[in-house]
């Protein structure tokens, strides 16, 4: 395994080129710090992009979905099928940049882009881990304190593994790019920058106030 994936035709932009980088340390650090993802397909010859959980296992990632989905039924039953190909896109929004001129206002951020066929996971120990990888990655540690899926709940959920094969990040920071006849003008620019947070965990209506709140959330 190199530290970089190879590009490919489909994974080297039209524009911007010098922003797109493959050094696997950069792609698998986008992916890790976030856990919604944009999942695009082909449906009865129209494009679908659908929003949906995910998590990283080295060099796969899982992907939530229902049963009850058509196009996650398609996607085969394993690495022999024929799978469903796909276009999966994750995105941090890191900051505004604000430009004199329309034109060149921009955003600061880092997003990965991965090609490839996504096949249903069947074997039972792999759905296993898919599913707590799923729920660690959003709260970690968060699978061993809550019960696991259970017959029912497992026939209607479906994971979908996508290997990372054809897989680019692209990344921008820095400042506004203004015209040099603009910078005169009388206009604020900079960036303003954009953060993730999270709020006081809120306990629900009906929870025993002898439960308290767990470490793993203490700590977000």
């Amino acid at each position: 395994m190199t530290d970089f994936y190879e590009p490919t035709e489909r994974t080297i932009p039209t524009r911007s080129r010098e922003r797109a980088a493959y050094d696997r340390a950069l792609v698998h650090s986008i992916l890790d710090e976030t856990y919604v993802c944009h999942l695009g397909f082909v449906r009865d010859g129209a494009p679908v992009v659908l929003p949906t959980l995910y998590a990283r296992a080295g060099d796969r990632l899982y992907v939530h979905g229902s049963t009850g989905s058509r196009p996650l039924r398609t996607a085969g039953t394993g690495t022999e099928a024929p799978g469903l190909p796909v276009c999966l896109t994750v995105t941090h929004v890191d900051g505004l940049v604000l430009a004199r001129s329309a034109f060149h206002h921009s955003i600061n951020y880092r997003s990965v882009v991965v090609h490839g066929t996504a096949h249903q996971v069947t074997d039972p120990e792999e759905r296993r881990t898919a599913l707590d990888a799923l729920v660690d990655h959003v709260v970690p540690g968060r699978s061993s304190d809550s019960r696991p899926a259970n017959a029912k709940e497992l026939a209607a959920t479906a994971v979908l593994r996508l290997d990372l094969e054809e897989v680019s990040a692209k990344v921008r920071t820095g400042g506004p790019n203004d015209d040099p006849e603009d910078a005169a003008l009388p206009h604020w620019t900079g960036v303003v920058p954009v953060r993730k947070g999270y709020g006081t965990p809120i306990p629900a209506d009906d929870l025993d106030p002898s439960v308290a709140l767990p470490a793993y959330l203490s700590a977000v």
